[in-house]
C-alpha cells in the first residue's frame, strides 16, 4: 500500500511546496497567477478523483472486486441497478445496496473541486480586470 502512495504523495507535496509559497508570504491576495494556477490544481485533482472512483474495484469481473473488498456480491441488485453503477456522475460501483466499491468522498470531491477551481478564475478575472484598471488611470 505504501508503495501505492509514493507516486501519488511526492507529486502532491512538491505542489504544496510551491503552491503553500505565496499563500505564507500572503501575496496570493493580488496575484491573478496565482489564482489561475490554483484553479489547474483544483481541476486537475477533480479529474484525479475522477479516475479514482471510476477505477475503483477496477476488476473486469465486480464478483471477484467485491469479494477482495471482503464483501457479498448480490447478482439480482446490480441486474436492478444497472444504470446506476454506468453513469458518468454520480460515481457507484455497489455489490449490493449496503456497500459501494467507490470511496464516499469522490463524489463531493468531484462537485466542490471545479466549483472552488471557478470560483479562482473568478478572483483571477477579477484581480485582472483591477490591475488594467488602474494602470490605466496611472498612464492618463
Amino acid at each position: 500500500m505504501a508503495l501505492i502512495l509514493i507516486p501519488i504523495l511526492l507529486p502532491l507535496l512538491v505542489v504544496l511546496w510551491f503552491w503553500s509559497r505565496p499563500l505564507l508570504s500572503g501575496t496570493w491576495r493580488r496575484s491573478p497567477a496565482w489564482f489561475t494556477w490554483s484553479a489547474v490544481l483544483l481541476l486537475l485533482g477533480a479529474g484525479v478523483s475522477y479516475l479514482i472512483g471510476s477505477l475503483a474495484g477496477a476488476s473486469l469481473d465486480p464478483e471477484e472486486a467485491c469479494h477482495r473488498a471482503g464483501q457479498t456480491y448480490d447478482r439480482a441488485y446490480r441486474r436492478a441497478n444497472f444504470e446506476e453503477y454506468t453513469r458518468w456522475f454520480p460515481l457507484h460501483d455497489k455489490c449490493h445496496a449496503g456497500y459501494d466499491l467507490v470511496p464516499a468522498w469522490v463524489n463531493p470531491a468531484l462537485v466542490v473541486l471545479p466549483v472552488l477551481a471557478l470560483l479562482c478564475l473568478a478572483c483571477a478575472v477579477g484581480l485582472t480586470v483591477i490591475r488594467l484598471r488602474t494602470n490605466r488611470k496611472g498612464t492618463s
